[in-house]
């Protein structure tokens, strides 16, 4: 469902939406895929931050197994 709502966005940022929707792209549509875009990335930083705190709280066990493990290749 659709919601309208009403913004107001100075001269600039305009402009740049306009240059950037796609041909025959409302505005509306331009904001809401864009603004989409925006959550999306955001989304995916929080996480890959939650990954990284999750890697980093283990990485000295981590990086022990990955000794452990090289101990057991053949060289050739």
């Amino acid at each position: 469902m659709k919601v309208k709502t009403s913004i107001t966005l100075d001269e600039d940022v305009v402009s740049a939406i306009e240059a950037i929707a796609g041909e025959g792209e409302s505005r509306s549509r331009t904001i809401e895929r864009l603004l989409r875009q925006s959550l999306t990335a955001r989304k995916r930083a929080d996480i890959d931050d939650r990954d990284r705190e999750i890697i980093d709280a283990h990485a000295d066990e981590l990086a022990a197994e990955a000794l452990d493990v090289l101990g057991y290749q053949i060289e050739t």
